[in-house]
């Protein structure tokens, strides 16, 4: 997980997880729209299991 996708994360979340595949766009979207911490929190744990594989 580089720093530039960490600061898109906190900047515009569902930007961050666009390689991550259709789903998690909508979900880090959904969660961004109902609040901002939930979709940058969805955002970093998506990104952060991404680094791992």
């Amino acid at each position: 997980m580089s720093l530039f996708r960490v600061i898109l994360s906190i900047v515009f979340p569902p930007l961050a997880v666009i390689d991550q595949g259709c789903g998690s766009i909508v979900i880090v979207f959904i969660l961004t729209c109902c609040g901002w911490v939930p979709g940058v929190i969805a955002a970093l744990v998506i990104l952060n299991k991404g680094s791992r594989r």
